[in-house]
């Protein structure tokens, strides 16, 4: 075939079109059109031919494709399929081009393929018209046809940065194609399922060949179809914003036929190939925004931006949920990498909300990609098809209770938390469980789960129950509750138009899930394992699981149903009686009184109807010991007597009262302590005076119920111990401690007769002579703060002997350096002094007073400086009147604050001693007195010690030499270093004794 020939033929064939008055396009020259040769490369040069081609095409397409074309549709599509391998073929010829004609051959080239691609649409639409018809071989012809328009649009689309003179309108006609295909797969399943549907309902279920090659040819158009809007997807993720039309249409088409076909063709199609791309595209998006603003100058990031950057990944996440939702079976087969995916969301959200120039991206990603990671996992844990065993495969990973690698570092958190962003997503879905980086977001996911229980099965929120424990155990670790009390982040609450989002404290976010789920959880088989959790952390050492759990146990008493109610209070309480011992009643922090405390604090919150019940149960039973000991561990530990009813407070004070005097008159003249030896163990010697101690800070006894017996008895007391013994003492200060406290709150007695006498044996008793002798009395000296504070009721005469013990006595409490001590006794002599009628009252000062040291060097004394502290205090007192604080108040807190940050500021610049003593800081002159020498024993251990020391020293040196720079080296020498500060500071206090 010489070159002029095709030419003068097209041309031939135009004129024969467009002149033609026939709507019905002629067999014979459909024919000649499919006998064109469009393959030959010696073609190519002619430019003729290829604008005859290309409006051979669009004439085509525009007045017969939309016509009735009856048989002629296999030439259209054989036509349609050449044309197109042949300009796939050819495309990157124009792209190569330099010469001038050849740039002119490249703008016909792809006009061609404009019109092309609009013709390949037009066929596309005749046969969803008509689907699945025709013989086997024309089914295999429109297969071929599809291959090669989805195959030339995916070449287009690739190399549309190279075709930017013309990209809108390929771009355009290209997403024509691809909607075309999806709609032709939809139109062909519709009409296989009719024709399985009508021969089931035929013969039972038997399928004949001719059938069964329509089914094939729909899948095979079908996995075509979905293989090619994959990779169009892949490629329309890397071409950035220009191909956003492409992305949409692709993933969207390829969801649409992932949810149409059933699971036999899903088989041919690799779904979790599909879902781990779109993960894999979402944390790639998030990966290059840490990257991006991790490098960001400090200026903030505009609300726009973060939108532009998240919603892409929210994008690839929905298309993921729908798929999982689908193919949940397959989804599992990759659940690290979903689950990796929504862990390092979290703590990406998290890293954004510790940075202020990063708040607009913070709460953009809260609002988009939180709710659907959220749902992410909500579908695999809700889908029928995932076993329980599988789900709790998946908690157990992420929720892991072993150990972690390492530390996180707050200190880069606090300072800069860009700078570990990139770190977040270079984590390995291997690693995820051990990296110590991810421990925040694991927390914050673990909570986003109890936050949508409600939205879960009853399968998961079991699970979620178990994994309780875990989270308890990550709150108490140090570098995580410290982010606890100080985060704040974004939270979405409400739904629909009444959605908000606000900024609040992490620790309100932790109780606010963790109530969601006890509500939840109470009305299923979750309850149970909600209620080991609590119970087992009741008395929890740590402060912050503590009060979590403390305000989780007020929650459930304030809002569940009475039997509820009254079968946890039942419970605690048992616990209670088992743990009760005499030598733990008079314990301040044992856990006898830590649990009795904490069941005290929750029933301030019970219905009233369940506090009698406790009363009536527990408080009013003398019949056995152990209702005695928990009778007086409750009153001890504050037992909300005040919200009894009227009939139940009225007989408690009067049991209360009568107990009281019943062990004054038993014990008056000595302490009767022979039962009290031989039943030890369940009895509390003196437990009616702790009673009646504690009820006063509840209860409204009158003054008639407490008379001059009691000044009587406190006189016994400090006679009896003077000559108890050593063994018995301490029973007799404490006694004395609680007499002190009910004195101090009956006014009346301190205008009695006895009263001097109680002054007097007092005074004597609290000599700095007894101090130094015996440091039991010092335990008593905050209860004789209080003590004193009521002498003010007193009326004293000038020159009254009594004038002189009281100024003994409060030279030896102002003489305290110790600062609560100092508190008390300021405060008890302000009272006193605002109510005396005693004059010059400097003779109550020290000259050696705490208050009159210098507070920078603790050891210069200005008397002056005490009384002007004093004058303060006292006019502060007289002008408070009401509970609101004025303006001088608020600026005197506002002062001590910023005294006291500057203390704190400048204790954490120096070395803390390696060891604490809890006990009570106390005289110079009583810590003189009260040091002994070290036993033998002491000193020969302390000398092997140091042996010791000396010996894994050499050691460490050798195996420095043979393992240089391992982990385990660096973590042994540094705890050898710390075991060698401790042993110095044992051996510095055992040469100053």
């Amino acid at each position: 075939m010489d070159g002029e020939r095709p030419n003068h033929e097209l041309q031939r064939l135009i004129h024969a079109i467009t002149t033609s008055e026939v709507v019905e396009c002629r067999i014979e020259l459909i024919n000649q059109l499919g006998e064109i040769n469009l393959s030959d490369k010696s073609e190519l040069a002619s430019l003729a031919k290829w604008l005859a081609v290309s409006k051979l095409f669009s004439l085509i397409a525009a007045k017969y494709l939309v016509k009735d074309i009856s048989g002629c549709l296999e030439r259209f599509v054989i036509l349609g399929t050449k044309a197109s391998e042949w300009c796939t073929q050819h495309f990157s010829m124009p792209l190569t081009s330099t010469e001038g004609s050849q740039e002119e051959h490249s703008a016909v080239f792809f006009e061609l393929l404009l019109a092309l691609l609009g013709f390949s649409a037009a066929v596309f639409s005749v046969l969803i018209k008509s689907p699945a018809v025709g013989q086997k071989e024309f089914t295999v012809t429109v297969e071929e046809f599809v291959l090669k328009q989805l195959n030339l649009a995916k070449v287009a689309i690739s190399e549309i940065k190279m075709i930017h003179s013309v990209a809108s309108e390929v771009l355009k006609v290209a997403q024509e194609v691809l909607n075309a295909s999806v709609r032709l797969c939809r139109a062909y399943h519709h009409t296989l399922s009719e024709l399985c549907d009508m021969k089931t309902a035929n013969d039972g279920g038997s399928m004949d060949i001719e059938k069964a090659d329509k089914v094939n040819h729909v899948i095979t158009i079908t996995t075509c179809t979905i293989d090619c809007l994959y990779e169009l997807g892949i490629i329309a993720a890397a071409g950035g914003g220009t191909l956003v039309a492409i992305l949409n249409v692709s993933w969207k088409g390829l969801v649409t036929l992932l949810q149409l076909i059933t699971r036999d063709v899903a088989a041919k199609v690799n779904v979790k190939k599909i879902l781990s791309s779109l993960i894999s595209l979402a944390t790639d998006s998030l990966r290059c925004a840490a990257k991006l603003w991790s490098s960001t100058p400090k200026e903030d990031i505009a609300l726009a931006e973060a939108k532009r950057t998240f919603l892409p990944v929210k994008f690839y996440l929905i298309n993921a949920v729908r798929i999982l939702s689908q193919y949940p079976r397959e989804a599992f087969t990759i659940y690290k990498e979903l689950t990796s995916c929504c862990l390092m969301i979290a703590t990406f959200g998290i890293s954004l909300s510790r940075a202020t120039p990063l708040k607009a991206s913070s709460e953009t990603l809260t609002e988009l990609l939180e709710p659907t990671s959220n749902l992410l996992l909500h579908t695999l844990f809700n889908s029928v098809d995932v076993e329980e065993e599988s789900k709790l495969q998946i908690l157990d990973w992420l929720f892991i209770d072993d150990d972690l690698s390492g530390p996180i570092n707050p200190e880069e958190l606090n300072t800069n938390p860009s700078t570990c962003m990139d770190e977040i997503f270079s984590v390995t879905c291997e690693a995820m469980p051990k990296t110590r980086l991810l421990v925040l977001g694991r927390v914050v996911l673990y909570l986003n789960l109890l936050r949508s229980s409600p939205d879960l099965g009853e399968e998961a929120r079991l699970g979620i129950a178990r994994k309780l424990g875990w989270l308890f155990k990550s709150l108490i670790e140090e570098d995580v509750f410290s982010f606890i009390l100080d985060l704040h982040i974004p939270m979405l609450y409400g739904s629909g138009p009444a959605l908000q989002l606000v900024w609040q404290p992490m620790f309100i976010f932790v109780l606010h899930a963790l109530k969601i789920f006890m509500v939840v959880a109470s009305l299923g088989s979750a309850w149970e394992e909600v209620e080991t959790i609590l119970l087992e952390n009741f008395l929890n050492p740590h402060f912050l699981l503590r009060e979590v759990v403390m305000e989780l146990w007020s929650f459930i008493l304030r809002h569940a149903e009475i039997e509820m109610v009254n079968n946890i209070i039942g419970k605690l309480c048992l616990i209670l009686n088992s743990m009760v011992s005499s030598e733990q009643v008079l314990m301040p922090g044992s856990a006898l009184r830590k649990m009795a405390r904490s069941i005290c604090n929750l029933l301030s919150y019970a219905p009233p109807s369940i506090l009698d019940q406790v009363y009536s149960s527990f408080l009013t039973d003398d019949r056995s010991s152990l209702s005695s000991m928990v009778n007086v561990i409750l009153l001890i530990e504050g037992f909300p007597l005040n919200l009894l009813s009227d009939k139940l407070k009225k007989l408690a004070t009067q049991r209360i009262i009568t107990g009281y005097y019943s062990f004054m008159e038993s014990n008056g003249k000595k302490l009767r302590v022979d039962n009290f030896s031989r039943s030890c163990s369940m009895t509390v010697l003196g437990g009616p005076v702790y009673a009646l101690s504690s009820a006063l800070r509840c209860l409204k006894i009158s003054s008639s119920e407490i008379n001059t017996k009691t000044l009587k008895f406190i006189l016994s007391l400090i006679h009896g111990y003077r000559s108890a013994t050593e063994s018995l003492k301490d029973t007799y200060c404490k006694l004395l401690n609680q007499l002190l406290s009910i004195i101090s709150n009956m006014e009346h007695l301190y205008a009695t007769v006895e009263m001097e006498e109680v002054i007097f044996e007092l005074q004597t008793l609290f000599s700095i002579t007894s101090f130094a002798t015996d440091a039991r009395l010092y335990q008593c000296k905050p209860d004789l703060a209080l003590f004193m504070a009521g002498l003010g009721e007193m009326t004293v005469g000038e020159g009254s002997p009594v004038i002189t013990a009281l100024c003994e006595m409060y030279h030896t409490l102002l003489r305290e350096r110790h600062w609560v001590l100092v508190h008390m006794a300021i405060s008890a002599f302000g009272k006193f002094a605002s109510r005396t009628t005693c004059n010059e009252l400097w003779r109550f000062i020290p000259h050696d007073a705490a208050l009159s040291f210098d507070i920078d060097t603790g050891s210069e004394l200005n008397e002056d400086r005490f009384m002007v502290d004093l004058k303060a205090f006292l006019e502060k007192e007289s002008a408070i009147h009401v509970v609101a604080p004025c303006t001088e108040q608020l600026a005197l807190l506002a002062s001590e604050a910023l005294t006291l940050k500057q203390l704190v500021n400048k204790s954490q610049t120096t070395i803390p001693e390696d060891s604490i003593s809890d006990d009570m800081e106390i005289d110079d002159e009583i810590q003189v007195n009260k040091k002994r020498k070290l036993p033998d024993e002491i000193c020969e251990g302390m000398a092997l010690l140091q042996s010791g020391l000396k010996i894994m020293g050499d050691g460490l040196s050798q195996w420095q030499q043979q393992n240089k720079d391992t982990m385990d080296f660096q973590k042994f020498s540094t705890d050898l270093s710390r075991l060698e500060d401790v042993i110095a500071h044992l051996a510095s206090f055992a040469e100053s004794r």
